[in-house]
């Protein structure tokens, strides 16, 4: 099925690699739904079965686990994102995900140095007083070396790996066509909305290979705090950085789980966590563009507590109109408003199918335990953990721009609370959540609402008469109907077409093979010359329907 589905024959030998550790790790029978079950014969030949059994028997999570770490990069990065799913998965299996480490061996220099060289435009030494040819990080996208330029400034350098490119986009195309089977065989799977979850992710991977997207993120950002002495974004040096590579400024500064050096430099932790928090609040609530994976990697204090951001390839995006129900879902559980608070989680599900009934009591029992609390004493993590699992429970799912923002939002109070054990990252958010219904409910902001709902009214009852003669014109011509859809009516008409192909060459392979021996009994050169060229396009057609055969498993 799925070989079939590939067209690409570059991508046969990656489809081959990754069916025999799925079968290493006892998932054979996905290999065999996905259409592949050829491989498993083979498979014999190469793994050890004993090995096999022995990681069949670990428990399900750490399995895929193992699974994805051995498969690379592209499928890291899918556990990472699939660890933020709390919606769709149980503790056990975000627990696992939340092990995987984009942690890989790094490429030596000399199979980086021919593409550094192309990108640069020149020798190394053209460019810097000093390079380390030894890697400062490396991950699976990338490389990060240190450098310093002509000018004497102190940078940063990140290359892309050579050939991962090629290797992602084959794992893509390999992730969203298994995706389209799943959704298409599986009710169960369906309602994970598996080819959203991949879209998505697809679009996460190849905006982080374009390594000069990162840099333009990193800008937008620095932009919007341009008037803020705290952050500290990198710069740029946009001369040497394209999609395979960009040069940033080097950050000298301590790292944010380094608490050691934090104290012995006389920051104050507690005004950093503050401070941090403030940051992303901005960008979550106001910007609406915010960096989503704010790690201790990933952060660095500075003198005079200052906090520097830096790697901006993973950001999140927020719409206005996401960002008030993110508010609105907040008030409502603070008000005990349960059928609003219902109708935002069946507006982030989408077309998902809930029982509104129980829906609306599990709400109202999850509302009694926030009930009375002040917003500032609201523990975020315990909220979000309990909101996901009653979406969970109800089969609900939660838009991915907003998983990313869960993430972000757990991630950041436990490192405040590292920094300041009484550290409340709502206490923080307080502010700005109302700060952001005032400007919701503000005049200008409800005449502005207004207006576009009776602009969008008068548009809908101009257009009405049209739409109505239109209607009525294809019921007259008789172009007027009803469209009734049947599941798999394009996978059946192509099974039912491969089926009767197969019948229709096995009957005329059948004629060939007895008119060609009626002829052949018939005295004469010409009878004979007849009767060869049918045997061998019984031959033919024989061979053909052997390999159709064999080839569909």
């Amino acid at each position: 099925m799925l070989l079939g589905t590939l067209n690409a024959a570059k991508d046969l030998g990656r489809i081959h690699e990754i069916a025999l550790i799925l079968i290493r790790y006892g998932f054979g029978e996905v290999v065999r739904r996905l259409g592949l079950a050829n491989i498993i014969d083979r498979a014999g030949k190469v793994l050890h079965w004993a090995e096999v059994e022995e990681l069949a028997s670990l428990a399900p999570p750490a399995r895929v686990r193992k699974a994805l770490e051995e498969m690379g990069p592209t499928y890291v990065k899918l556990g990472q994102i699939l660890a933020t799913r709390s919606d769709l998965f149980s503790a056990e299996w975000i627990t696992e995900f939340a092990k995987l480490q984009d942690q890989v061996k790094a490429v030596p220099f000399s199979e980086i140095e021919a593409q550094l060289l192309e990108d640069l435009g020149g020798e190394i030494d053209d460019f810097f007083t000093e390079f380390n040819p030894e890697p400062l990080a490396t991950a699976s996208i990338g490389q990060v070396y240190r450098g310093c330029l002509k000018n004497g400034k102190q940078v940063i350098v990140k290359v892309r790996r050579p050939g991962i490119r090629t290797t992602v986009e084959a794992d893509l195309r390999l992730l969203k066509h298994i995706a389209e089977i799943a959704d298409r065989e599986s009710k169960d799977l369906h309602r994970f909305q598996p080819q959203e979850i991949i879209h998505q992710f697809t679009l996460s991977m190849r905006r982080e290979l374009d390594l000069a997207g990162e840099c333009r993120n990193a800008e937008r950002i620095a932009a919007a705090f341009s008037n803020d002495p705290v952050l500290v974004v990198p710069k740029v040096y946009w001369q040497w950085t394209s999609e395979r590579m960009n040069v940033q400024q080097y950050i000298d500064g301590i790292a944010a789980g380094n608490l050691d050096a934090i104290d012995k430099a006389g920051l104050d932790r507690k005004q950093l966590a503050h401070s941090g928090a403030d940051i992303v609040m901005k960008m979550v609530l106001e910007d609406g563009f915010f960096h989503a994976d704010p790690h201790p990697g990933n952060l660095f204090f500075l003198a005079e507590n200052r906090i520097a951001f830096i790697d901006f390839g993973m950001v999140g995006r927020l719409t206005e109109g996401r960002r008030a129900q993110v508010v609105h879902l907040l008030q409502g559980v603070i008000s005990r408003d349960t059928a609003h608070v219902v109708r935002i989680l069946l507006k982030w599900s989408g077309d998902t199918l809930a029982n509104t009934d129980s829906l609306t009591l599990d709400v109202d029992s999850f509302i009694d335990q926030y009930h009375d609390i002040a917003l500032k004493d609201l523990d975020i993590t315990a909220f979000i953990n309990d909101l996901t699992t009653l979406l969970r429970d109800h089969q609900l799912n939660l838009p991915p721009d907003l998983t990313l923002l869960m993430k972000s939002l757990i991630t950041l109070e436990g490192m405040g609370r590292q920094l300041d054990p009484g550290f409340n990252i709502v206490q923080v958010a307080t502010p700005f959540l109302q700060r952001a219904l005032f400007k919701r409910y503000a005049p200008d902001a409800l005449f502005k609402q207004g207006w576009q709902s009776f602009s969008g009214m008068v548009e809908l009852l101009t257009e009405l008469p049209n739409d109505l003669h239109r209607l009525l014109e294809l019921a007259r011509r008789g172009a007027l109907g009803v469209r009734l859809d049947i599941a798999k009516p394009e996978w059946l008409a192509k099974e039912l077409d491969r089926v009767v192909n197969r019948l229709s060459v096995s009957l005329i392979t059948s004629a060939l093979i007895v008119g060609s021996s009626i002829v052949s009994t018939v005295e004469g050169g010409a009878s004979s010359f007849v009767g060869l060229i049918g045997f061998i396009g019984a031959f033919l057609g024989g061979v053909w329907l052997l390999f159709s055969i064999w080839r569909s498993g």
